[in-house]
């Protein structure tokens, strides 16, 4: 009986939490689903697969393959950030 209840106060705190989430949820798809946001996304990982691809046999291999995971991860960040 007690894991009934447990179980359904579980089930409520999720189910109001993506009710809550649902708008912010909303706005990170459509930034998501825009040509920039799409575009640079596209970008950044063709160039970290690049550096795989080449092979990684010095220093500037490895800050190319950083500066295209910093892009890659500042617009992931860009996703949570306010208008």
């Amino acid at each position: 009986m007690q894991a009934k209840v447990v179980l359904e106060q579980l089930d409520d705190k999720l189910l109001g939490s993506l009710e809550t989430n649902a708008p912010e949820r909303k706005s990170m798809i459509n930034k998501m689903l825009r040509p920039d946001y799409l575009g640079q996304t596209l970008a950044s990982l063709c160039w970290v697969f690049s550096v795989f691809i080449y092979g990684i046999s010095g220093l500037g291999d490895w800050l190319q393959l950083a500066a295209a995971m910093f892009w890659f991860a500042a617009n992931m960040w860009s996703l949570r950030a306010d208008d």
